[in-house]
């Protein structure tokens, strides 16, 4: 089904290996999709270090304020280039306590005074709009949302942090080293009832563990392509954010050109194929005839199984998940419980959701209409819900008569917006379990709040075998199991709610426009430079992971986002509620040693007095932040947060063997954190002091070891790296954070 080649590879424009080429590695390199585009968006004379600047770029509600923020702190005069504000993260009007609606109104007066595109809420998910709007083959589109993916449509997408958002819109460039290049060759044809969510755990589920895919571009081709529609397509292209890669592109063909027609931009499509003979650092095979529907158990998109192969045994993988569920969970209330959804061997759900950018499109929803076609859903059964896309997908499914059947069945019609995605509607109760066909489900996505003693848990499959499931009175069914007869009705776009309904003011920027701001929406608090010395206190210290939805939860806090301070205080509350006190001791610390001149801390004070001693230095060298310390940090989203909220309370520095996105590591040094990396064991308490003696000398010169000493009389150092960083990205860490070094540069 997936078979994975670790070493380097040519291969012909139609994917066949080439094992004598008459071309060099350097010259094939040259021939790939990947390559032309990163080449024509390049703006740096070294093809190995590259400068990118984007086509257009695009932000959800739910993080394009802190970045409006940010951008206007840094001197920002207008868009340069598209920017599109999408509004469906923050469409429920109230959540938390906060009134998101004003952070519509802050982002639809930026675009008036800065000149960008507005997509009103319930309009559309951003993923999907940027599809139908923006896209195009040959192109590049920077989003702050990490499942930025138009690679089947032949535009390269790369999802990042806030900060290089940012950038963009000061004009500046994308620094990245050039990164590897991943084929991934397509063969044979899917069955009946096999969706794209099968094909996109399979790659998923065999490159994530093993870190095969991180940081690399995945270049789709062979001739199984043209056996997929341009939707399927995009559904496994928008999955390839859960295998760690950095971005994706498709070959394009015919049916590439027929979307963008139907779309009104048919002079957008260009025909994408390797040039020739093209080297590739890797190489990952699909069959499609062999992917059967596919499941990934809680909590992570990478625990993928079949589901044939849980069906066997599902006691033995049920088990696994509740006594993961309770790691997590720890002791609050009781015991996570789901082995009573056993029922005689069959796996019973209580929830059923298909939503947003992965699951929400034309194609999925059609299926799901002819599984359901005859089956009633009773009141006391498990229901199932619906978010499309967009509205121009719903107005197509309204036309065609799909949402009609799909409502008789039973199924509920949500509006066009992100909410189940990240856990902010349809939670599931306590000890339940949901089937969903959306990106995630790490622990919160589906809502709970371990940290209260609320505990769920979801499992991703697609949409065919979702429907097929809630057909089957919910007990657990592939698609494949059913005999279905599949309609494939054609979808027939209608552009009159994005042309009457989206403010595109693209290029008609107004300064004089005044902003208004809600009572939530908050500055940038001032961030402290980095200086001579930095000592730093633990104030967490974790085994294993910590996530992005850890750093920050993807529902709860949603609402507080345009609020530096007040999200601040859900850092690490789901894993650690007691992390964000001490981080604040920690920062109380560093206020009194800067207004004082001393603190009020016995311990902290006398290892002040021996830097001093040691070094010669006076009180006004030494910085004092926190840090954080685990194996690994930053799995997940690309939300600035995790960082900027390590940042507000004080952070200075990470510590781990490994970060797992490149996206996080670029949030943590545009918020003036060092990304520490060590390959030494990690085990070192919280509240123990650290000390980098010369961080800004070490930093600067770059390549050289950094020492970090415990400063408890053990004597132990621990040798860190920062690993590669840009001149400007070393500027920025030292200036303490992006704003502080792009006020003074600009």
């Amino acid at each position: 089904m997936i078979q994975l080649t670790e070493t380097g590879v040519f291969l012909s424009p139609a994917g066949s290996m080439v094992k004598s080429p008459s071309i060099s590695r350097e010259e094939a390199e040259k021939n790939t999709i990947s390559d032309q585009i990163l080449s024509s968006h390049n703006h740096s004379a070294d093809r190995k270090n590259l400068k990118l600047t984007f086509d257009s770029l695009v932000s959800p509600d739910n993080n394009y304020v802190n970045i409006l923020q940010t951008a206007r702190a840094s001197g920002l005069k207008k868009f340069p280039v598209p920017y599109v504000l999408s509004n469906c993260h923050h469409t429920l009007c109230a959540v938390g306590g906060t009134i998101n609606e004003d952070d519509h109104v802050f982002g639809l007066d930026n675009v008036k005074r800065y000149g960008g595109i507005f997509l009103p809420p319930y309009r559309g998910v951003l993923h999907q709009y940027m599809r139908e709007r923006m896209a195009s083959c040959g192109g590049m589109i920077l989003g702050s949302d990490s499942h930025t993916r138009y690679g089947a449509l032949g535009t390269m997408g790369i999802g990042e942090g806030g900060g290089e958002v940012v950038k963009q819109l000061l004009g500046k460039t994308y620094d990245i080293p050039k990164p590897p290049v991943l084929a991934v060759k397509l063969t044979g044809k899917p069955r009946d009832g096999v969706g794209p969510m099968d094909v996109a755990l399979v790659l998923v589920g065999a490159t994530f563990k093993n870190g095969f895919n991180k940081n690399k571009i995945l270049e789709f081709l062979g001739e199984g392509i043209k056996n997929l529609s341009v939707e399927f397509r995009m559904g496994i292209d928008v999955m390839t954010t859960e295998s760690a890669a950095l971005s994706s592109i498709w070959c394009t063909d015919e049916m590439v050109r027929e979307y963008l027609k139907i779309h009104k931009r048919e002079d957008s499509y260009k025909k994408l194929e390797p040039s020739g003979v093209a080297y590739y650092d890797g190489m990952i095979e699909i069959d499609l005839s062999k992917v059967e529907p596919m499941m990934a158990l809680p909590f992570h998109p990478s625990n993928v199984i079949s589901i044939r192969e849980f069906k066997k045994n599902p006691e033995k993988y049920l088990k696994a998940v509740e006594e993961e569920g309770n790691l997590i969970k720890g002791e609050k209330g009781k015991k996570f419980s789901i082995m009573d959804h056993l029922e005689e061997g069959n796996l019973r759900v209580d929830q059923a959701l298909v939503s947003g950018c992965a699951g929400g499109m034309f194609e999925n929803i059609a299926a799901m209409a002819d599984i359901l076609d005859g089956y009633h859903i009773g009141g006391s059964q498990t229901g199932i819900g619906i978010n499309p896309s967009s509205q121009p997908v719903n107005l197509a499914l309204m036309k065609q008569g799909i949402l009609n059947r799909l409502i008789l069945s039973g199924a509920t019609i949500r509006p066009c917006i992100c909410g189940p995605c990240f856990g902010v509607t349809d939670v599931p109760a306590d000890n339940s379990l949901s089937i969903r066909h959306t990106t995630r489900n790490y622990p919160n996505r589906e809502g709970s709040k371990p940290g209260q003693g609320q505990m769920a848990a979801s499992i991703l499959m697609d949409a065919r075998s979702v429907a097929a499931t809630v057909r089957n009175n919910g007990y657990l069914t592939a698609a494949t199991e059913l005999d279905v007869t599949y309609t494939y009705p054609e979808y027939e776009y209608d552009p009159e709610v994005y042309e009457k309904q989206v403010y595109d003011n693209f290029g008609h920027e107004n300064p004089d426009y005044v902003l208004r701001m809600g009572p939530n929406i908050a500055d940038w608090p001032e961030m402290v430079p980095m200086g001579r010395h930095l000592l730093l206190k633990v104030a967490g210290s974790y085994e294993g992971s910590v996530t992005t939805d850890e750093l920050i939860p993807s529902g709860d806090a949603s609402s507080y986002r345009s609020n530096p301070e007040k999200i601040s205080e859900y850092t690490m509350i789901s894993r650690d509620p007691e992390y964000v006190g001490r981080a604040k001791q920690v920062r109380n610390l560093s206020g009194e040693l800067t207004k004082k001149g001393t603190v009020s801390d016995e311990e902290c004070a006398r290892i002040i007095r021996e830097i001093c001693s040691d070094t010669g230095c006076t009180l006004k060298d030494i910085t004092i932040g926190s840090i954080m310390v685990s194996q690994e940090i930053g799995d997940g989203s690309s939300r600035e947060q995790a960082a900027s909220c390590q940042k507000v309370l004080g952070g200075f520095a990470n510590l781990a063997n490994a970060y797992s996105t490149k996206r996080y590591r670029s949030n943590l040094i545009n918020w003036g954190i060092l990304p520490l990396q060590t390959d030494e064991k990690l085990d070192i308490p919280n509240g123990t002091y650290l000390f980098i003696e010369n961080v800004r000398e070490k930093v600067r010169k770059g390549g050289d070891r950094i020492s970090l000493r415990v400063m408890d009389g053990s004597g132990k150092v621990y040798s860190c790296s920062v690993g590669v960083m840009t001149e400007v990205e070393k500027e920025i860490v030292l200036s303490g954070c992006l704003i502080n070094y792009y006020k003074t540069t600009n």
